[in-house]
């Protein structure tokens, strides 16, 4: 066993050992590319991807510096030098929060609003949003799929490319999210929204958050009319009727289309789904689309 394929458990108990917290009775949360464990006390765990050290320092900064703002969101322990890494994976904690639930459309919509009226900070220095990050290194790794699928999908990428070319400038890059979704918003019982998972704030046009809930009213029926409304009217802007909509939502489906892909290689549903998003993107099946979560 290499030292980064360590068990996610020993890494976290050597990280907590050095943080001076106790790991005994630690239960996982999340098992996606970042492991969550809550521990006694009040304290959560984030353990991620090997090598993303920079990224998970950015995190705390992130949320530091939005702490200063008015907008709340999840916590670091500031009583910790973080991150703590651990086999090349970084272990960063957060204060767990209370009783919450995801946010409705509404809710999603007004929070968006306060983030994008930030001015940026002069620390961390945000990067430029990459709508394409990692997308093409997903199709490239892809082997289980056709030939002529990665082609059409790196093909699909170049185009857009293309097209999102065309509609550069039209807002002014401002803070964003990066991965607005309800359930990166959690609502505690007083009301409060909480910003959640800071690795995509960045700077781009705030149009990048408005569309993955758009895509979901628009193209999937996931988000009904009434609901889509109250996000529109909360945020004080209906992005479906954008000139540019077509093209970001395009791309956001995209990326949700190629996000199924590695997990294709050792499960036969996701290889399954992955070609029936491919064959939506390509026009063989008519919206509205449904699409199985991965």
């Amino acid at each position: 066993m290499t030292a980064t394929s360590k068990p996610a458990g020993d890494v976290l108990a050597a990280a907590a050992r050095r943080a001076g917290l106790n790991p005994a009775g630690a239960v996982l949360i999340r098992d996606g590319s970042n492991l969550m464990y809550r521990l006694v006390g009040g304290c959560v765990a984030r353990i991620g991807p090997a090598g993303t050290e920079k990224a998970a320092e950015f995190q705390i900064e992130a949320a530091r510096w939005l702490a200063g703002t008015g907008i709340n969101s999840v916590a670091v322990l500031d009583d910790i030098a973080q991150p703590v890494v651990v086999h090349d994976r970084p272990v960063t904690w957060w204060r767990e929060l209370p009783a919450h639930r995801p946010a409705s459309p509404a809710e999603l919509g007004g929070i968006l609003r306060l983030l994008h009226r930030l001015e940026p900070p002069a620390h961390p220095v945000l990067r430029m949003f990459d709508p394409f990050a990692g997308v093409a290194g997903r199709i490239a790794a892809a082997r289980h799929l056709p030939d002529y699928d990665r082609a059409w999908l790196a093909h699909q990428v170049g185009v857009l490319r293309e097209r999102l070319q065309r509609e550069r400038t039209r807002h002014s890059p401002t803070v964003i999210h990066g991965d607005a979704w309800q359930n990166n918003v959690a609502v505690l019982a007083d009301g409060k929204p909480v910003l959640l998972d800071l690795e995509h704030v960045s700077l781009g046009d705030r149009d990048w958050d408005l569309i993955p809930l758009a895509a979901d009213f628009a193209d999937f029926v996931r988000v009904s009319r009434s609901d889509y409304r109250d996000f529109a009217t909360a945020y004080g802007r209906d992005v479906t009727t954008a000139a540019s909509f077509r093209t970001f939502d395009d791309i956001q489906e995209l990326r949700w289309a190629t996000f199924v892909l590695a997990k294709g290689a050792t499960s036969a549903d996701a290889a399954r789904e992955a070609s029936h998003r491919i064959a939506c993107l390509r026009g063989e099946i008519p919206r509205p689309w449904t699409w199985n979560a991965f």
